[in-house]
């Protein structure tokens, strides 16, 4: 080969390597991890990846640990820290690696046409009011088997179901006989709420 054709060669496999990075990276789930509409906690939840899974990652927010990916039928977003890709044979972290990898910038605003995988009944169709000091109660058994013998359709709400939360006005609550509490069902978990403040006071796990 001419010293003028190996230049050339050289110059391409340069410039092979100054390519910008794909459009998406190859990326795998370091466990079983909650994928969500939005970057963060309080946006709905649509599915849940599980542990081993590949996944193709468009990028992470600037600034942010949340990247949105494509894995097991689902696209939204999950935390980088549960995301790993492959390092000299070995998986790494996505979150430590980001600068190395040049892991591409992506904004909410630009992704925001993603549509959860058809949630029924739709999250997000309620949010709670806000969080207040509230004494926790322990009910007694009697309450429990109530509640059990008694299903409550679940109500679906966007952001997270914790004690003192409050409920809006139009969300209809059972009464347990013979108790000061009433309870409702929310997130498909069954949670004591006080009629008088309408606070969550006791979430059963």
């Amino acid at each position: 080969m001419t010293t003028w054709l190996k230049c050339l060669a050289l110059g391409s496999v340069f410039s092979a390597l100054a390519l910008p990075a794909a459009a998406q990276m190859a990326t795998t789930t370091a466990s079983d991890i909650v994928v969500r509409s939005g970057p963060g906690q309080e946006y709905p939840e649509i599915g849940l990846a599980t542990r081993g899974s590949p996944a193709m990652m468009d990028g992470c927010v600037e600034g942010s640990n949340w990247c949105r990916i494509e894995v097991n039928g689902m696209r939204g977003w999950v935390f980088a820290e549960y995301l790993t890709i492959r390092h000299k044979g070995s998986p790494v972290v996505v979150q430590e690696y980001r600068t190395q990898y040049d892991v591409p910038t992506v904004t909410y605003e630009t992704t925001a046409s993603v549509v959860p995988a058809a949630p029924s009944p739709a999250p997000g169709d309620v949010l709670l009011g806000p969080v207040g000091a509230v004494e926790v109660v322990e009910p007694p058994e009697t309450v429990i088997s109530y509640i059990e013998e008694h299903p409550a359709q679940s109500i679906q709400v966007r952001n997270e179901v914790v004690v003192g939360a409050t409920l809006p006005p139009d969300v209809v609550v059972s009464e347990v006989p013979d108790y000061d509490y009433d309870y409702v069902v929310v997130n498909d978990r069954r949670v004591l709420v006080d009629p008088g403040t309408r606070r969550i006071v006791h979430i059963y796990e």
